[in-house]
Formats: C-alpha cells, structure tokens, sequence
C-alpha cells in the first residue's frame, strides 16, 4: 500500500488528508474482499477455505493499520480501523472449524492484536520487527521542530466498544474450542476433554489469558490528553 512509510527513527508525522483517503480506500476494498471470501469459504473458488488462511489474509491488514502514526490527526484513524478489523476478525473466527492443527497460530494472531491495543492505548508506535509497541521519542530539536504533535488517547466510547468485543469475542470463542471435544473433530479428541486437549498441545495458559494486557491496561487508563510539546523522552 503506497503512502505509508517506515518512521521508526524519524520524528512521526500525522498521514496527509490524502494519504488517508489512499489508505481507506485500499483497505476498504481490501476488507470488502476478505468479506466475501469469507462468506464463500467453503466453495472452492473462496482464497479463505481455512482459518489460516484467513488469520494470514487479516495479518496483513492488521500490520498495515498499525502502521499509521499516532500523532494527531492520525490517530482516531488507526483506533476506528483497528476497532473495525477486531469486530471482523472476532466474529468471522467463529465461522470456520476449530482444528487443533491452527491453534497455536489463532493463538499467535490474538497475542499479536493484544499488544495492538497495548500500542494504541499507550500512544505508541508500532515495531514491525517485536511486534510490539514502542514509545513516542520526541528529543528536544524535534520538539521544537513540530511544537503542536499531539495523540489523543481513546475515548470512553472507543474504550467501551473495545472492551465489549474483546470480552464478549473471547467468551463466544470459549463456546466454540468445545466444539474440538465433539465427535466430528478428529478421532484423537474423541476421549479428551478441552481443557486436557489444549493442555496437552501446550496453549491452555494462552486461551486463559486472552487479551489480558489489554484488558489491564483499559483499568488503569485515565482520560487526559498526550502532548509531548517541549518533553525530552516519550509521550
């Protein structure tokens, strides 16, 4: 996606108004894309047959949303899209057929847009490389370079909808890992319970603590406004 460029070392700047437009273009079409393969998942013609596939498809729109700086106005950007993708992916996860085969990678997938949210809530920029979130750096001549940088973190609304989805997704996913005890999984399951299944392939510690960072995180927030204007360090 063109317009978007690596600012790890660079003093961030806010997307222009039409790198913006760019960007929502090409990933509303991307997301109208992955959407109706998703709906014919189970034709032949669908590029989604598997739920890997999709987790490989909503990587690439996740890493490219987190991408965008949080400087204002940029940042109420990355929040709605990143809101959005989690609504899609938490609700489209459940379509497919849990196989214990793509579980570490569903695993893998969630842990990654756990430290998303971390990023966004702490105003970070993102690390393509840890897949973590890093602090603002803002020295002294940049601070005076760009005076009025600021990122506004969420609001009590965005707050609210995020929690609603993640807790509410993670307990719809608990309804469907017991559909991987049923019969009609594989005969290896057959006289295993979930909890000993996802134990014995060494992931039960992860589906228990589903986005628990951000949860935690979402306690502690208080609602004051970033502005690194002058600071020496992170904002």
């Amino acid at each position: 996606m063109p317009g978007i460029t690596d600012t790890s070392h660079r003093i961030p700047h806010a997307l222009s108004s039409s790198q913006e437009r760019k960007l929502v273009d090409y990933l509303d079409t991307q997301f109208l894309e992955i959407t109706r393969n998703f709906k014919k998942r189970s034709d032949p013609s669908s590029n989604l047959p598997s739920l890997s596939d999709y987790l490989n498809a909503t990587h690439t729109l996740l890493s490219l949303i987190l991408q965008i700086p949080p400087i204002d106005p940029s940042t109420s950007l990355r929040t709605t899209l990143l809101l959005r993708l989690t609504g899609e992916v938490m609700d489209s996860i459940l379509g497919y057929k849990p196989e214990p085969r793509f579980l570490s990678q569903l695993l893998e997938w969630l842990g990654d847009l756990d430290n998303a949210w971390l990023a966004v809530l702490r105003s970070q920029t993102w690390d393509t490389e840890t897949a973590q979130g890093v602090d603002l750096i803002i020295d002294q001549e940049g601070a005076a370079a760009t005076p009025n940088i600021r990122s506004t973190p969420m609001n009590q609304t965005e707050r609210a909808r995020l929690r609603s989805l993640l807790i509410g997704g993670t307990a719809r996913m608990e309804e469907w890992l017991v559909n991987l005890g049923s019969p009609s999984t594989t005969a290896e399951t057959d006289s295993e319970g979930l909890d000993d299944m996802l134990e014995r392939l060494g992931l039960q510690q992860g589906f228990d603590d589903l986005f628990s960072g951000t949860l935690s995180e979402m306690g502690s927030l208080g609602g004051s406004v970033n502005n690194p204007e002058g600071m020496e360090g992170t904002c």
